[in-house]
């Protein structure tokens, strides 16, 4: 491929795919390739696939779609796909789509860039350009996942749990923060596994103090499971002034019922106990969760106990889902999607609406305070930023008025007074870079 002819590269889906996509970008561009931001102007098309559920499956299609479109009418030179998407369900995509050029899977990085003319070094692997903004980062400690949730396809689209060894991570980390990043997010499918393939017990809280040590400014973790968490990380959290106190859990459901039949392999109690212990040990944290309503038999009662644990155990943050009934699961191999669109919606919005007065308790019990805020967008007099209770992308804004002679810009650390509040934003004014 003639290498001053622009790749545009589409990233679909969630932070994980964002770093594959962020080394495929590092490794063209590496070998000489340029990107553009518009797909008109590119010779060559990337699309990077998200699997999840019927709306990111659709999203992905019509995507692939629109470029197929392109390639047929000879707009472009080459259409390339990856991602989830694609390795679900790629002998079904090249049947249908002769106009894609090539389909990869989630893990072939290095036959991606030798389809487009380069090499890339396997020692480099994980070096990437960034595609968020410059102040945050993700950082994936893992591949794959090896639970075995009956509503997920995640392992059959990028397989069994793999732990990346801590010093690749360690020097993945300082490699960002010397970019500076000031905000680290650590991801996986599922952080709890992380050692547990490689040394049979969670290596988390020794990471995260090894990641401490570098002196990143901010450091998140998301995308924990329940079942065997590493609650000493919670002690290091609560010690160490650079961890965020802050914690993504996703529970999913909590009828012992629906937690069996989901293959979440742990209890209402041991759920319970285990959220009761983290508070316990650090009462500053933030819970983030998700649930899933409309599961398949998922009765008024189900439901309404979810409803009963949401209101009395007030997590800061919650995000919820209507039940997906997607192939490739067990869940629907071997039960039938029962409850209809209609009513999981109507669930969807009954909870989001019980959420939506939690989170505006916790709000304005920051009215009159002063807080840490990242500043990641100035708009004329007025900065957008984040608490450290509030992770990129998913959590609350913070809408802050920038005073006379202050020049706050995107990635400093500032304190502000909150003023005024909403269920997902907080209004203030800048007071002193810290």
């Amino acid at each position: 491929m003639n290498k001053k002819k622009p790749i545009f590269l589409l990233s679909l889906g969630c932070s994980k795919n964002t770093v594959d996509s962020e080394r495929i970008l590092y490794h063209a561009e590496a070998n000489g390739f340029t990107f553009t931001q518009r797909a008109e102007d590119a010779s060559v098309i990337i699309i990077n696939t998200c699997g999840f559920i019927a709306d990111a499956k659709e999203e992905s299609v019509n995507e692939i779609l629109a470029a197929a479109d392109m390639r047929r009418n000879g707009e472009i030179e080459a259409l390339y796909v990856t991602g989830c998407l694609s390795a679900l369900y790629r002998r079904e995509l090249q049947a249908e789509l002769p106009e894609v050029d090539r389909f990869f899977g989630t893990s072939d990085l290095e036959e991606i860039i030798r389809e487009l003319g380069g090499t890339s070094e396997t020692a480099a692997i994980h070096k990437r350009t960034l595609l968020t903004p410059p102040h945050y980062a993700w950082l994936k400690i893992g591949e794959g996942c090896s639970r075995t949730c009956s509503f997920c396809a995640i392992p059959k689209m990028r397989g069994r749990h793999a732990s990346r060894t801590m010093e690749s991570l360690v020097t993945e980390a300082a490699m960002l923060l010397q970019m500076g990043v000031k905000e680290i997010n650590i991801i996986s499918q599922d952080i709890t596994q992380y050692g547990w393939d490689t040394h049979q017990r969670s290596l988390l809280d020794e990471l995260l103090v090894r990641l401490a040590d570098l002196g990143a400014p901010w450091l998140r973790l998301l995308y924990a499971y329940p079942q065997n968490f590493p609650v000493e990380v919670i002690d290091t959290m609560r010690k160490t002034p650079s961890v965020c106190n802050y914690l993504d859990i996703p529970v999913q459901h909590i009828s012992d019922r629906i937690l069996t039949s989901m293959n979440r392999g742990i209890s209402k109690e041991q759920t319970m106990r285990l959220l009761e212990s983290i508070r316990e040990k650090n009462p500053e944290i933030a819970l983030r969760t998700t649930m899933i309503v409309g599961y398949p038999g998922e009765t008024r009662r189900e439901f309404e106990e979810l409803l009963r644990f949401v209101e009395s155990f007030r997590f800061e943050r919650l995000g919820c889902f209507a039940y997906s009934h997607e192939e490739h699961t067990s869940a629907y191999r071997e039960l039938e999607d029962t409850i209809p669109p209609e009513e999981k919606e109507a669930r969807v919005k009954e909870l989001m609406e019980l959420q939506e007065g939690i989170a505006a308790s916790v709000n304005r019990k920051l009215e009159g305070k002063s807080v840490e805020i990242m500043i990641d967008e100035i708009q004329g007099t007025t900065a957008l930023a984040r608490t450290r209770y509030d992770a990129p992308e998913v959590d609350n804004e913070c809408i802050i008025n920038i005073g006379n002679d202050m020049t706050p810009a995107p990635g400093e650390l500032w304190l502000a007074e909150v003023t005024d509040s909403s269920a997902y934003e907080l209004y203030g004014n800048l007071l002193a870079k810290r």
